[in-house]
């Protein structure tokens, strides 16, 4: 029978969870997300002790140590150990508020303010504790504008992210907060804050041919991509289209042909929007699309740049009936405008950099072909993740996440389940708590929009067979993680990547009705 149990916190939140037949409240708790103090596991520490204030319960095995007879007989209870024989109230002893990583706040200084064309600055900064920046390449920050009483406007990096001085680009909007900064105001030395680094439109592991969209000033996470690129050998190809509103608006020409030397397999085109330019190639992007850069859908897509860009994109693939493998996207919110622009930009506009408070900076997403890109998408977020988080997780952390592990197995015998129900619900929050750690919201709405759980719920409907390695693969993350093994962890979550997707292979190819 199944128990309604009320976890009531120091700070006046109550929160409500169900706990299963035989099942702990704090097994319960973990599944539901709710990290309720915990350490051992094994009612021998006390950690989780707690008072219940109404209620019947088996209090389970402990030792003495953890909790007296005396406290157990004023009520109080290990949530470790205790199976509830009916509906409870628990005070639990800690606020509601979950220990998260939260985006860090990094002083800088001002070094370089570029004007690369009559419409596009780049800038740089030396960042005050340089290793404790961490973040994948086209990911951006919010970098609060001096003397503007607090207001941040947001830029993807330029650079790659080993380089020491990060960069950025900037397009000049009139009457832009940073624009008018930047031309009329700034000065070497000046000291800037910002916070980061956000957003899920980065690089994933090479797996295909790319192809790089980017919009004005939206070449400069591109541009990341490509530093990061340049590091490592990829054999699969890589095209840049990069296209503007003008010829004057081409920047960093010098940078991508720089690149082109530099990594194997990369070409790039321009495309300026104006008719009147003398550009080679005009107009919209997708008039420039070839064949070979969509490879009848077997390839990855990365596009930065304005709404209108991103819309057109996606209507031309779907009019040429081409399903990218992976589709990933960011768009720049329109932001203040020129009086003397009275119509809607050309898709292969320029992106602007400023947005106004009450819009976000940025909308992120991405979409897949197959279930197996979902899937392979999953495992290049948790790739970045591991980047983000290993050696950060606290003792609370790691004892939490290998909870997660352990109840994931609870769910499993062998190659069997013992409830494909309760496995895809423990799976999920296995999988979802390193993006609750590291703090970066639109990394969380990544995964979350990615919609794997609801696949698994679909295709997993009965119990059938699991490739047996699935529940070894789960600790052996945690024992990386546990080990500050960054190879171990990437080598599992690779392993666990194909394992999971050939049990969904087997499930689709014998489907339950």
């Amino acid at each position: 029978m199944t128990h309604q149990v009320a976890l009531a916190f120091e700070d006046g939140i109550t929160r409500f969870i169900k706990v299963g037949p035989r099942e702990t409240v704090a097994d319960a708790s973990y599944k539901a997300r709710i990290n309720i103090p915990l350490d051992c596991r094994d009612g021998a520490c006390g950690t989780c002790k707690s008072f219940c204030e109404s209620g019947k319960f088996d209090g389970g095995d402990y030792i003495e140590e953890a909790l007296t007879d005396e406290e157990a007989a004023q009520g109080y209870c290990l949530p470790c150990q205790m199976i509830p024989e009916s509906d409870l109230v628990l005070q639990i002893p800690t606020t509601s508020a979950v220990a998260k990583t939260a985006a860090s706040v990094f002083s800088s200084t001002l070094t370089e303010i570029r004007r690369i064309s009559e419409t596009t600055y780049a800038f740089s900064l030396e960042v005050e504790n340089r290793d404790d920046l961490n973040y994948l390449p086209g990911q951006y920050v919010n970098i609060e504008v001096p003397g503007s009483g607090g207001q941040t406007r947001s830029y993807s990096f330029s650079s790659g992210p080993k380089v020491a001085t990060v960069s950025f680009l900037i397009r000049i909007t009139d009457g832009g907060l940073m624009s008018t900064y930047m031309r009329d105001v700034a000065q070497v030395g000046d000291k800037l804050t910002f916070t980061g680094p956000m957003g899920s439109f980065f690089l994933r592991e090479p797996k295909r041919q790319a192809l790089l969209l980017a919009g004005g000033t939206g070449l400069a996470p591109l541009l990341s991509i490509l530093e990061k690129l340049s590091e490592s050998t990829n054999p699969n190809s890589v095209h840049l289209i990069y296209g503007v509103n003008t010829d004057t608006d081409l920047v960093e020409l010098e940078t991508l042909e720089d690149y082109k030397a530099r990594i194997d397999g990369f070409t790039f085109d321009t495309v300026v929007g104006d008719p009147a330019s003398n550009a080679a190639k005009k107009g919209y992007v997708t008039n420039h699309f070839e064949p070979h850069h969509l490879a009848e859908g077997d390839v990855d897509i990365y596009l930065c740049g304005p709404p209108p860009m991103v819309e057109g994109v996606r209507r031309h693939l779907e009019a040429e009936g081409i399903k990218p493998q992976n589709f990933y996207f960011e768009k720049f919110a329109l932001a203040v405008l020129p009086d003397t622009v009275t119509a809607p930009a050309p898709e292969a506009a320029a992106a602007p950099a400023e947005a106004p408070a009450a819009l976000p900076a940025y909308e992120i997403g991405e979409e897949h072909a197959t279930f197996e890109a979902q899937f392979d998408a999953r495992m290049a977020l948790e790739l970045a993740i591991v980047e983000l988080t290993m050696g950060k997780l606290t003792p609370e952390q790691l004892v939490e996440f290998r909870v997660l592990a352990e109840l994931a197995g609870k769910t499993l015998n062998k190659e069997a389940f013992v409830n494909s129900e309760e496995f895809t619900v423990t799976n999920d929050a296995f999988h979802e708590f390193l993006f609750s750690c590291v703090g970066n919201e639109h990394l969380h709405q990544a995964y979350t929009r990615l919609e794997i759980p609801a696949l698994m719920a679909k295709v997993l409907r009965k119990e059938h067979w699991i490739n047996g390695d699935v529940d070894a693969d789960h600790l052996e993350i945690v024992s990386a993680f546990e080990n500050q093994n960054r190879d171990d962890a990437r080598k599992a979550i690779i392993n666990h990547n194909d394992h999971a997707k050939a049990t969904m292979a087997a499930a689709s190819r014998n489907p339950v009705a």
